[in-house]
């Protein structure tokens, strides 16, 4: 990282109550106070309260700008003078580029070129200069590196520095002060900035209160870090949720999570899709997969968590495209979308026959692929691919069992 002999010092210091205080006293005006929103179906399922901290209501969308601000405005005036850089994909992009505009600091992002576009034009939107360099995020981060020892601008790390995780660590302070009788918070983990502010804020007050980190499982660097003692890096991680796709732990945060934060968790694909799901269903919040881990975490085993329960939801932007194609995982998931390849004689009306047998059993069929010129085929056979919504595995079972009393030869 391009940091100074001084600024390196003061990035590992210790991160303190008062550091996370002193935070929130220059974030008043700047940050929204987020809202805390109970939630009912997921309370009957733990059997307990839950409720749903909204950093997805943030300014930007996400509590990055928290952390971001916190570490722009102090700055000095000649490290202000020479601008500030920052890599992202998307949310630190938008926390840097609306921070330093607040502040009059010049702002350059490197994204990804496969950044999502809405994610490219927001942080445009904000005041900052986007640059695309590389197809992963460490080629544009090593492009970011290279911009601030060639120019001198001060490199705005996303979450491995004192100034951002006391600046993340206000959500904590806002979750003790709108709900008192907290006993377990659930919040995501990527390199660990924001569990780390919270486990600080949260604990230095309240140390009975059991935190609880989430990671997806296809890049969860801090189990094997934390068995290890120190930061290891997850080779290739994989996840749709990139707000905390990260292949090592940052060494600041790492050390406040190996000694606050109580356990940390894994979560699958489906369950993240399913969480996402739950979220814009039932709590009528549009949520992004890295924002929704920690619902993920109490759909995969409500009982483990003593309430009431604070569930993160760290952020909302997900790029529509993405979300259609969640959305469509989370309901297959669920058993609420099932999708069918089967052979049926080709004659005039027999594809109006089968969605008559699926009518009957109220399938609702989204789309039909019909090959009826296929090597595969026989002369008087067609094979047809059907998309359904139904209405849960039970659902899926009565689909099935009637298009096989009809008659039909199901192949996939």
């Amino acid at each position: 990282m391009s940091y100074s002999t001084a600024d390196s010092l003061h990035s590992l210091r210790p991160v303190t109550l008062d550091d996370v205080r002193g935070a929130r006293k220059m974030l008043l005006g700047v940050a929204r106070v987020t809202a805390m929103e109970g939630s009912r179906h997921l309370s009957q399922l733990v059997g307990a309260p839950v409720h749903l901290k909204c950093e997805n209501l943030q300014r930007t969308g996400s509590f990055k700008l928290r952390g971001a601000y916190v570490r722009i405005a102090g700055l000095l005036p000649e490290e202000r003078a020479a601008g500030v850089v920052a890599a992202s994909a998307g949310n630190h992009a938008q926390g840097v580029a609306l921070a330093s505009a607040l502040l009059g600091v010049r702002a350059t992002v490197f994204m990804p070129q496969g950044a999502p576009l809405p994610k490219i034009s927001a942080t445009r939107e904000y005041g900052a200069e986007v640059r695309l360099h590389g197809q992963v995020v460490d080629e544009t981060l090593a492009a970011a590196q290279e911009h601030a020892e060639r120019t001198g601008a001060v490199f705005i790390h996303p979450f491995d520095h004192a100034d951002i995780i006391a600046g993340q660590g206000t959500v904590g302070l806002e979750i003790l002060e709108q709900c008192p009788e907290v006993r377990t918070i659930l919040v995501g983990i990527g390199g660990g900035g924001l569990a780390a502010g919270i486990a600080v804020a949260v604990k230095s007050v309240r140390p009975d209160v059991r935190i609880v980190g989430v990671q997806a499982a296809g890049a969860a660097a801090y189990p094997p870090s934390l068995a290890a003692g120190r930061p290891v890096s997850v080779a290739n991680p994989v996840t749709m949720a990139d707000g905390i796709k990260v292949g090592r732990p940052g060494d600041v945060p790492f050390g406040i999570i190996g000694e606050l934060v109580d356990e940390v968790r894994t979560v699958s694909e489906d369950e993240l899709s399913a969480a996402l799901l739950l979220c814009l269903e039932r709590a009528k919040l549009v949520v992004e997969p890295a924002g929704a881990s920690p619902v993920a975490a109490l759909l995969s085993d409500p009982g483990a968590f003593e309430g009431p329960v604070v569930a993160v939801l760290s952020g909302g932007n997900v790029d529509p495209v993405l979300l259609e194609r969640i959305l469509r995982h989370g309901m297959a998931a669920q058993g609420r979308y099932l999708a069918v390849r089967l052979r049926l004689t080709d004659r005039p009306g027999a594809l109006a026959t089968l969605l008559g047998v699926l009518s009957v059993v109220d399938a609702n069929v989204l789309d039909v692929s019909h090959v009826r010129t296929d090597p595969r085929l026989g002369l008087t056979e067609a094979e047809v691919e059907l998309h359904l919504e139904t209405k849960g595995p039970a659902h899926c079972a009565e689909v099935g069992l009637a298009l096989r009393e009809a008659g039909y030869t199901v192949i996939g």
